[in-house]
């Protein structure tokens, strides 16, 4: 075959995801396509994945995709006349205990929410469905009938021949070497057979993803785990049709191949193979059989199936597999490089997402973003931290032990901490903090009281923390508390046209004099929201950009991205520069007239305005903002002087027993006020208009900015979905997000958000309602609401305006 030399796109790896990515694009949008392998198709990890396909993730996108990846396979072998091996058999998990039955309950509702169909079956009736399986420890199963199984290669070479169909062109035993930049582009991908020039370039390069990534300079944290599973010889009475098995207690699954079956799981001490690179020839290999590591599996799966303490074993398999630090795969546009886009790190899902990774990532590589909200896929979802190899590993290795562990709310990851602390770290420990991590920073969720462990205690219910944290959270309402959100991402954007490249990249009207601070959205061209931050305007070249902790990386490129490319506009990352002090609650104002000679006053300092004062001896920048519904000020100070500023806050506030809050306190108190988080509540699939944020879109000035087209289009129509409040009658309700919301007995729509509001005592929810015919105030408030919670039905209330509103002008913009 001639090597094509210049194609619109070339795809690095013939694996299932490269090839499904070259499948769409070029069946999709009739893209000029060039796959390269520097094997054969399927030589990497795809040939020896097991294949189970499951469908439900706790997020609606993620299970969209999955959903689409079976549609893809039942349909596959009638477009390209090569068969997948698709079987739609069902997969039934099995519950040996109460908090995972719970969990299922939870994941029962979490499928209605999604729309997917999930039972809740007794062990008789798990053992009717799979006779050989032993039931005697189970509480009970779940059953997804529309999950099954496929042969990996068969899918792979299938969509391999559809993109050939569709002009793709794929090339074997060609290797990529490096590439040709210009600055932050690729211009030509080097191979071991020539250069290649091209517009876009997909790094589907499965375990090799990272190295291909380094050629570029882009950063892809993955770490390949050794996994095995055996093939048994056929075994008496099992069906063909027989479903697949998830035994999460015990750690395994199975599924019926040829007669016999296949039976593998993720153990609690799993192996990691290279922190290196990978070799090159690592092709159709396997590493040596370890059965003394393998025998925790065999003795699980024997005790569950006893037909295999006499079944032969025909074969094992050992090979690495590509796991990433959150057990989350990996898509999007790399933020160090414009026009390299990433497919990998899949976690044993690579089979289960590969139709539908390839869906939305050749739309991204069209688009230049996203069709769906796959944030928790994102790979701007990384930073610096994801750059160290041990830390990588190391985290990687905890996620694979996790994979099958019962999933309890709130639960944090423990190895390799603490990466990134504040200032305050030591003195926060005093205070018995129990700290939380976010992006590598160690971040107080809440404080311990004296003669109380300092830990968290994860349960189905109501957790350890629960009073703790409604203590901090009246001290919040009636006093003045003090949180460190050091961790906040904060940048800089300077030049004589910063101001025009935020009027273009900013939903609400940043043009605001030197000294005010605005709150306001970044919106994708569908009109979905991207970011959610705040804009201070320290002068007339120079503004304050201040965003959550997750999304450092992620805001930072959005901006970066959509600055006009003639612009004098400089955006500069100084998240380290600035230690972050958030005074909040009715005395805020008293304690900080105290540290300082400033006039703190609302005339003098209104809300939405900035300043900067002096505490300590310090310049500080003052931000009168707030998050949790009460008065106060973010305090920004240079990241030396944040121990000497908090200590005098402490001191001036003694008199109103001013304390150290944490996150579950914010996280209740912003529930009660009505503010919406981004990533749950507010999302690419969600404008302005639906979450109720119709007011910071500048639609009444004639400015053009990023996403007005589609925004003017939503806000003519009427709004199929509408973002709103809800109450439980029952107070031991916990609500986590993605309960189904009943209007008038029929499902409307799911929980995007949820926890505890302790000033109105109250389990509090947030959630999108949704109708075709449309959303009015008459259609919410006309219907009678129940929560679907864990299986179970709950009334309750709909709230259209805040749970909770001072009245006070803190809060007034």
């Amino acid at each position: 075959m001639t090597i094509p030399t210049h194609p619109q796109i070339v795809v690095i790896g013939g694996g299932i995801i490269g090839c499904s990515t070259a499948y769409h694009l070029a069946k999709d949008h009739k893209a000029d396509v060039v796959l390269l392998e520097m094997g054969q198709l399927t030589s990497g990890s795809t040939w020896h994945a097991a294949g189970l396909v499951g469908q439900l993730r706790s997020s609606a996108s993620i299970t969209r995709v999955l959903k689409y990846s079976v549609d893809l396979y039942k349909r596959l072998d009638e477009e390209t006349g090569l068969a997948t091996g698709w079987k739609m058999t069902g997969c039934l998990r099995l519950a040996t205990n109460q908090d995972r039955w719970t969990e299922f309950r939870r994941l029962a509702t979490t499928a209605g929410s999604f729309g997917m169909e999930m039972h809740l079956l007794s062990p008789q009736q798990a053992k009717a469905m799979f006779p050989l399986m032993q039931v005697d420890d189970l509480v009970g199963a779940s059953w997804l009938p529309t999950d099954g199984q496929a042969s990996p290669s068969d899918i792979t070479q299938s969509l391999a021949r559809g993109a050939r169909m569709n002009g793709a062109k794929l090339v074997e035993n060609i290797r990529v070497t490096g590439f040709e930049m210009n600055g932050d582009r690729i211009v030509k991908v080097k191979t071991d057979q020539g250069d290649i020039a091209c517009e876009k370039v997909v790094n589907c390069a499965g375990q090799w993803a990272r190295q291909v990534g380094e050629m570029a300079g882009i950063n892809v944290p993955l770490q390949p785990v050794k996994h095995q599973y055996i093939i048994t010889e056929k075994i008496d009475g099992l069906s063909s049709n027989a479903p697949t098995i998830r035994d999460p207690d015990r750690r395994t699954y199975f599924k019926e191949e040829v007669g016999g079956l296949v039976m593998g799981g993720y153990e609690p001490n799993p192996q990691s193979w290279v922190t290196g690179d990978v070799p090159n020839d690592w092709q159709f290999r396997l590493f040596d059989d370890d059965f003394d590591h393998f025998e925790q599996h065999m003795l699980q799966a024997m005790e569950r199936i006893p037909a295999l303490e006499i079944a032969g074993v025909k074969q094992m398999i050992n090979g690495p597999e590509s796991f990433t630090p959150d057990g989350n795969f990996i898509l999007g546009v790399a933020p160090e490089c414009s026009n390299m886009f990433v497919g990998a790190g899949f976690n044993a899902f690579g089979i289960a997402s590969g139709g539908g990774a390839g869906w939305v990532l050749a739309q991204w590589v069209v688009d230049g973003e996203a069709p769906l909200d796959l944030w928790t896929v994102d790979i701007r979802r990384f930073s610096n931290l994801h750059r160290n190899r041990d830390w990588v590993r190391d985290r990687t290795l905890e996620a694979y032990g996790k994979h099958y562990t019962i999933g309890f709310p709130h639960e944090e990851y423990t190895s390799g901490r603490p990466a990134i602390v504040s200032p305050l770290y030591e003195r926060l420990k005093r205070h018995r903090a129990v700290f939380g991590s976010k992006l590598g920073w160690e971040r107080p969720n809440w404080f311990a009281p004296e003669g109380m462990a300092a830990e968290d205690v994860y349960s189905m219910g109501r957790q350890n923390w629960f009073n703790a944290v409604g203590e901090e959270q009246k001290l919040v309402r009636d006093k003045v508390g003090i949180f460190d959100q050091s961790s906040f991402a904060k940048f800089e954007l300077t030049g004589k046209d910063a101001g025009k490249a935020l009027d273009f990249i900013c939903a609400n009207d940043v043009s605001k004099p030197a000294g005010r601070l605005t709150y306001t959205q970044l919106l994708n061209t569908r009109g979905g929201i991207e970011c959610d931050l705040t804009v201070a305007r320290l002068a007339d070249d120079k503004f304050y950009i201040v965003t959550g902790t997750g999304f450092r990386t992620h805001d930072f490129a959005w901006i970066r991205d959509h600055i006009g490319k003639d612009l004098d506009a400089h955006l500069k990352d100084i998240t380290e520069d600035f230690g972050t002090l958030s005074l909040m609650g009715p005395k805020a104002r008293d304690v900080l007239a105290r540290v300082t000679n400033a006039d703190v006053s609302n005339s003098a300092f209104p809300f939405g305005h900035a300043r900067e004062i002096e505490i300590a001896g310090t310049a500080v920048r003052g931000l009168r903002v707030t998050y949790v519904g009460e008065l106060g000020w973010e305090l920004h100070v240079p990241i030396a002087a944040t121990g000497a500023v908090f200590d005098a806050l402490m001191r001036a506030g003694e008199e109103f027993a001013i304390r150290p809050v944490g996150y579950r306190a914010i996280e209740s108190l912003r529930l009660e006020k009505g503010y919406r988080a981004w990533g749950s509540d507010i999302t690419p699939n969600d404008s302005p208009f639906e979450a109720g944020l119709g007011w910071a879109v500048k639609l009444r000035k004639s400015i053009d900015f990023l996403g007005r087209q589609a925004s003017e289009a939503i806000h003519a129509a009427p709004l199929k979905k509408r973002l709103a409040g809800f109450t439980v009658m029952d107070k031991s309700v916990v609500l986590l997000g993605r309960e189904t919301i009943l209007r008038n007995g029929e499902p409307v729509g799911y929980l995007t958000s949820g926890g505890y509001g302790y000033t109105v005592d109250s389990p509090i929810g947030f959630g999108y309602v949704r109708n075709a015919d449309g959303v009015t105030d008459e259609f919410l408030t006309d219907g009678t609401y129940e929560l679907i919670v864990a299986n179970e039905r709950f009334a309750a209330r709909i709230h259209l305006e805040p749970l909770y509103d001072p009245g006070n002008e803190s809060v007034k913009a």
